[in-house]
């Protein structure tokens, strides 16, 4: 059975494309000559081909365009002419081939045939080292960015999901101040090598109510997560792009701000945001993501077609990390969202490979107990399957002079008993080893924190 093709080329030599592709000896043939990427869209939703060669400049082809076009289990050729970068670009969108406009009909047709080849049909994803040709010569598709050798070479930081259950646990508090401890213990810039991605990064990735702009004394209208988004789905984010993007507020640490209101949540897709975080580890040795409380993943059921995902962006940061921080409040209501939350994140459909730390914040005698570590601790152990969790103790004090200056504890508060755990923690991450003694954590909540 020949394979079905679709067809959205652009200026005149559409009908050539269509012609050789047609003339394969039965092997290929034209399901649709697409007028625009919306006719093509549906199209590939209708199961109508299995195969899409586009124009590389046709009208609002981005990335989740062709994440949408692998949805539906077609594999995309592009091709490219000028301006130059064309083929860099296709790459950066995920396309699994280029080829020259201008390329001979044989060689467009080897083209097909090789993705007609190599296609998994059991995947909604491009099959992994997937090789096209450009003007006859072999060229790698790179989908990483814009810019296929800004991450050459570099070593790879590592992405820390800040996450917890609804209630306002205190989950940018946590990010905000990692962030900075995490930045206080990377090697000077000139200890460090060229190559090496240095400091931290905190990006705020809550869709419902992001707060790191505020926390950190900033306008919550400056560039973003937003605009890096709208970056990488056009194929244009570099690593020099997501640095002017992500001002340096304090010595080695620097912020990637939200959105400015929830329902700007449509411009934070996945399928952009996954090149956010793997250009920030080629930026930062330590990217820490404050995530949206949510995890629910029912927009299918309110739309005919492909849905936009209202938590994408949580979802998408939680499949990236190397690290889970699941931050829960040091109270009986805390605690049992708490255990909810663990067992959502258990149950998520989605592939949440990092390891997994829970920390217990604002913890304090007059909501726990005498002794609410060792209580919370005993709670966590029996409902939860959690042995060693973090503790935050309460400091309203310390939280509400840096919240007032705009800046972290490091900063404002260095004494605090809330800022001397977190940089505990920070240094556990750094540093892995035994399991830190919480004696001292608990002596300070005894010794009055919440009386």
């Amino acid at each position: 059975m020949p394979v079905g093709v679709l067809c959205a080329v652009r200026g005149p030599g559409e009908t050539a494309v269509v012609t050789a592709l047609d003339g394969a000896a039965g092997r290929l043939t034209v399901q649709r000559r697409c007028a625009d990427l919306a006719e093509l869209l549906a199209a590939a939703a209708a199961g109508l081909g299995q195969l899409a060669v586009v124009s590389a400049d046709l009208p609002h082809l981005d990335r989740e365009a062709v994440a949408q076009l692998h949805a539906a289990r077609v594999r995309v050729l592009a091709l490219v002419g000028l301006p130059p970068g064309q083929a860099e670009r296709m790459g950066a969108l995920g396309v699994d081939a280029v080829l020259a406009d201008d390329a001979e009909a044989r060689l467009l047709v080897a083209a097909v045939l090789s993705l007609a080849a190599q296609r998994d049909p059991d995947l909604g994803e491009p099959h992994p080292g997937w090789v096209a040709r450009l003007d006859g010569a072999p060229v790698p598709v790179d989908q990483a960015g814009a810019d296929p050798g800004s991450t050459a070479g570099r070593a790879r930081g590592r992405v820390v999901a800040v996450w917890g259950p609804t209630g306002a646990p205190g989950r940018s508090t946590v990010a905000v101040n990692l962030a900075a401890e995490l930045a206080a213990l990377q090697p000077e810039a000139a200890a460090a090598s060229p190559a090496d991605p240095r400091g931290a990064l905190i990006i705020d990735a809550d869709t419902y109510g992001g707060t790191v702009a505020q926390l950190l004394g900033m306008l919550d209208e400056s560039p973003g997560l937003a605009a890096a988004a709208r970056a990488a789905g056009q194929g244009n984010l570099g690593l020099a792009t997501l640095a002017a993007l992500t001002p340096v507020v304090a010595p080695g640490l620097r912020v990637l701000t939200g959105i400015s209101r929830a329902n700007r949540w449509p411009e934070l897709p996945a399928s952009a945001l996954e090149v956010v975080w793997e250009l920030a580890r080629g930026l930062a040795a330590w990217t820490v993501v404050d995530c949206g409380f949510s995890l629910e993943q029912d927009e299918a059921l309110s739309y005919d077609t492909r849905a936009p995902r209202r938590n994408a962006a949580t979802l998408s940061a939680l499949q990236a990390a190397d690290l889970v921080l699941v931050v829960g409040s040091g109270d009986p209501v805390g605690v049992q969202r708490l255990v909810r939350a663990l067992i959502d994140l258990a149950n998520l459909a989605v592939p949440v490979t990092g390891r997994r730390l829970v920390v217990v914040n604002r913890l304090r005698a007059s909501a726990a107990g005498r002794r609410p570590a060792e209580a919370l601790t005993e709670t966590l152990r029996r409902y939860a399957g959690v042995d060693a969790p973090h503790f935050v103790p309460d400091d309203r004090a310390g939280v509400d002079a840096a919240l007032l200056a705009g800046a972290t504890l490091r900063e404002a508060a260095a004494g605090s008993p809330a800022r001397r755990a977190i940089a505990a923690l920070a240094a556990q991450l750094v540093r892995p080893g035994p399991a830190p003694d919480r004696t001292g954590t608990a002596r300070a909540v005894r010794r009055g924190r919440g009386r």
